[in-house]
C-alpha cells in the first residue's frame, strides 16, 4: 500500500548484536566470565530506545503510539508482554498505546507496516523497536524455540535445527536446477562477512574478515556440516547461516505534522514510498523450493504502491537467514532471473562499490540476526544509506530509492518497504 499520509523515518538506533564470535559477548572462556553478564532482553530494549529517541530529537513524551518486534521473549527470556516493558523505559511512555507485533522473522517488518498504519490514522510521530535474544540456551534448545515459526507439527521432525535444515532444502533444489556450485553460494558468505568487518556494531565485525571462498565453499572442521538429516545435511554448511544473535534496533516514523512538531523539514529525511505485507498459510509445508513467491507477491505490491519498479531500487537489505535465502530474494525482488541470482551475488554485482548493493552492513549473516529486531534493521540500514550515513560501509554511490525485505518462516510472512531520499 502507498501510505494514505506521508510517512518519514526521522532517526534510530542500533545496538552492537553480540553472540558467539564477538569480543564482548560473554561465555565460559571469556575473561570476564563470572565478572559481568551479557546484556538482557530488557538491556537491550532501553538503550535502542534511548539511542534512537535521541538521534531522532524526540522527548519519549511526544511519541503518541508505539510497536514492539518480538518474536519468542517468553522462550529465550521467560518474558512476554513487552509493551508494558517499553511503557517502563520512560515515564514519558506511560499511559500511550503500545503494543508488541509477533510474525517470525518478519516481526520487526509487521512493527513498522503497523506504524504506518497508526500514522494513516491520525498519529503523528509513533516509536518502533525490535529486540531479541536468543543466547540464553544451548543451540539445539534455540533450535527448537525457532521452529515454532514452522508448522510445529508437521515440521519439527525433519531435524533437531529444523529452519536450517527447510533452507537446506533449497540450497539443494537449486543446485540441482540450477547447476549451482559451492563456490558460487559461498561468495554469498564472503560477501556478508567482509562487510561485517566494517561495520563496528555487527555481530561478526571482529573476525569477519577472515571468512574466504575456501572456506564458505567447503566442509571443514572451521566450516563443518552439522545437519542430521541424511538427505540434506550436505547441503548446508555453518557458514551458510546467520548466527544466534542478541540485539535490538528502533527508529521513529513521523507524519508531515510531526515534522512540524520537530521543527525540520521533509527534505532531511527518507520517505517510505511504498509497502506491502503478505502472508501465506503455514499448513502448507511444501512451498515451493526453487522460488520465494510470498515475498515476490509482497514486493510487486510495495512496488506497485510506490510507482517503482526494481529497476529503481539503487540498494537493498533482504533477509539473508541462509546463504541460499539471500540468492533467491534477488529473484523474488526482480534483481535476477530465475536461476541467476547466486551468479549476480557471486559476479560482485551486489558489493558495495556494485551497481544495486545488497546488505551492506553484512546483513543477517554478518550483521546478525536477532529475530524481533531484523525488520528494524533493516529499514534504518536502508534510511541511512540514502542519506550516507553509514561510515566504514556507506556505498560510493548515494542511489535515490532503497528496498527492505523481512521473511517470516519458510516464506510465509513478508514484509517489503520501499524508500525515497528527499
Amino acid at each position: 500500500m502507498r501510505p494514505t499520509r506521508p510517512v518519514f523515518i526521522v532517526g534510530g538506533a542500533h545496538t552492537t548484536f553480540i553472540g558467539k564470535h564477538h569480543p564482548d559477548f560473554i561465555w565460559k572462556g571469556h575473561p570476564d566470565h563470572g565478572k559481568r553478564t551479557n546484556p538482557g532482553l530488557e538491556d537491550h530494549l532501553e538503550r535502542a530506545t534511548y539511542d534512537a529517541l535521541a538521534d531522532a530529537g524526540v522527548d519519549a513524551g511526544a511519541i503518541e503510539r508505539a510497536y514492539i518486534g518480538n518474536f519468542a521473549g517468553e522462550c529465550f527470556s521467560s518474558q512476554g508482554h513487552l509493551g508494558a516493558m517499553l511503557a517502563g523505559v520512560d515515564d514519558g511512555f506511560d499511559g500511550k498505546p503500545i503494543a508488541r507485533i509477533e510474525g517470525a522473522c518478519a516481526s520487526g517488518g509487521l512493527a513498522i507496516a503497523a506504524g504506518i498504519d497508526a500514522i494513516a490514522a491520525g498519529a503523528n510521530l509513533v516509536l518502533i523497536v525490535g529486540v531479541e535474544v536468543q543466547t540464553t540456551v544451548s543451540a539445539r534448545q534455540g533450535a527448537d524455540f525457532l521452529a515454532r515459526a514452522s508448522h510445529y507439527e508437521t515440521q519439527r521432525s525433519i531435524d533437531p535445527f529444523t529452519f536450517p535444515c527447510l533452507f537446506a532444502r533449497r540450497a539443494h533444489a537449486y543446485r540441482e536446477a540450477h547447476g549451482v556450485d559451492d563456490e558460487t553460494l559461498a561468495a554469498i558468505v564472503v560477501k556478508a562477512h567482509h562487510n561485517a568487518a566494517r561495520n563496528p556494531l555487527a555481530h561478526l565485525h571482529a573476525v569477519g574478515g577472515n571468512m574466504s571462498l575456501e572456506i564458505a565453499g567447503g566442509a571443514s572442521e572451521e566450516n563443518p556440516v552439522f545437519l542430521e538429516n541424511a538427505d540434506l545435511r550436505d547441503h548446508l554448511r555453518l557458514a551458510d547461516c546467520s548466527p544466534v544473535s542478541d540485539g535490538a534496533s528502533a527508529l521513529v516514523l513521523a507524519s508531515h505534522e510531526g515534522l512540524e512538531v520537530l521543527g525540520r523539514g521533509r527534505d532531511e529525511f527518507t520517505e517510505i514510498l511504498g509497502f506491502a505485507v503478505s502472508v501465506a498459510p503455514l499448513q502448507d509445508t511444501s512451498p515451493d523450493p526453487l522460488h520465494l513467491h510470498n515475498v515476490a507477491r509482497a514486493a510487486n505490491a510495495a512496488y506497485a504502491s510506490s510507482s517503482k519498479g526494481p529497476e529503481d531500487i539503487g540498494v537493498a537489505e533482504v533477509h539473508d537467514c541462509f546463504a541460499i535465502a539471500e540468492a533467491e530474494m534477488m529473484e523474488a525482488l526482480g534483481f535476477a532471473d530465475a536461476g541467476e541470482g547466486a551468479g549476480y551475488i557471486a559476479d560482485g554485482r551486489t558489493a558495495l562499490d556494485g551497481e544495486r548493493p545488497v546488505n551492506t552492513g553484512g546483513g543477517l549473516i554478518g550483521f546478525g540476526h536477532p529475530v524481533g529486531a531484523t525488520g528494524v534493521k533493516q529499514a534504518l540500514e536502508i534510511s541511512r544509506q540514502l542519506l550516507g550515513k553509514c561510515d566504514g560501509y556507506q556505498i560510493p554511490k548515494q542511489p535515490r530509492c532503497g528496498l527492505s525485505a523481512n521473511m517470516g518462516g519458510d516464506d510465509r510472512t513478508a514484509v517489503v518497504l520501499v524508500q525515497e531520499r528527499p
